[in-house]
């Protein structure tokens, strides 16, 4: 509640502008008075004026505490609020920051934005911003607002990043066929995803995904791969040096059930190669892959 407080009151007006405002609402002045309180508010804040944050809020403001619903409701109750925060929790900070400003009518403005409350170098909490103004005898007051709060996404890009030489197109062509393989982040790097397709002469024989993951309740890097033929499988990944080994076990179309030890050695950034040993379908040995070199487009 108490942060959440804090939060808010960085968005608010305040009467140090007031001879800024215009008579016309959708004077673009208006909204560079509300940036510029946005800025005294922060000030205010940083100083742990607390009557001075209050004036910034409309008389018969509310505000709704969006963790507990709890509303505190007027300057006084706001006041009285701050103050206590300011008294408990010792060198905080705000920032702010304002992405748009929009005039609804002459007295109501909406200001969406950013705000960023820190004890020392440390982030407590961040939030973007929805911020109800209104004008009252050419004064642009807080009347309303709602935050939420901006969640971190997790990333596993610290346990995946020795895989990141992965990344970009790759080839491996020989006589017979050619492989090519191109592989991406996924969105905050939590997967690596590698597409392949198999070429033989002029026509595609397979294509498929391989996803690479890491697995939090295992601290284990694992693989899953799926072809266009219905193939998919699962591997579990290990480093000796320079070579991954990659323990696969899968399923084929016919629901025959297959094993191996893939063996990717890494090169340099535009070279690797592949090995595939200890191959099995169905329980019975089959021939090694040999090892082929791969290199990058």
């Amino acid at each position: 509640m108490k942060l959440r407080m804090f939060m808010v009151v960085v968005l608010f007006v305040a009467k140090p502008i007031v001879g800024m405002a215009q008579e016309s609402p959708e004077s673009p002045t208006d909204q560079e008075v509300i940036r510029k309180t946005v800025e005294a508010y922060v000030a205010a804040f940083n100083k742990a004026d607390a009557k001075a944050l209050a004036a910034m809020w409309s008389p018969e403001a509310v505000y709704t505490n969006p963790l507990n619903g709890d509303l505190l409701i007027g300057r006084e109750a706001i006041e009285k609020q701050f103050a206590a925060n300011f008294a408990e929790i010792k060198e905080l900070k705000l920032e702010a920051t304002t992405d748009s400003v929009q005039l609804i009518s002459p007295g109501v403005a909406v200001e969406h934005g950013t705000a960023k409350l820190l004890q020392g170098d440390q982030t407590i909490e961040e939030s973007k911003t929805t911020s109800i103004f209104v004008k009252r005898d050419g004064v642009w007051l807080l009347d309303r607002v709602t935050e939420e709060t901006v969640v971190e996404p997790v990333s596993h890009y610290e346990q995946l990043k020795d895989l990141e030489w992965m990344l970009g197109k790759w080839i491996d062509r020989d006589e017979i066929a050619t492989v090519a393989t191109e592989c991406n982040w996924s969105r905050n790097k939590n997967f690596l995803i590698r597409s392949f397709t198999v070429e033989i002469g002029d026509r595609i024989d397979m294509s498929g995904i391989q996803i690479i993951g890491w697995n939090p309740r295992e601290k284990k890097i694992l693989s899953w791969v799926f072809d266009s033929d219905g193939g998919f499988g699962q591997g579990t990944w290990s480093k000796k040096g320079n070579r991954w080994f990659v323990q696969q076990t899968g399923v084929l179309p016919d629901g025959g059930m297959t094993s191996a030890t893939n063996i990717i050695s890494y090169i340099d950034d535009k070279t690797c190669t592949l090995q595939s040993v200890n191959r099995t379908v169905d329980g019975e040995l089959v021939p090694s892959i040999d090892e082929v070199v791969i290199t990058k487009e």
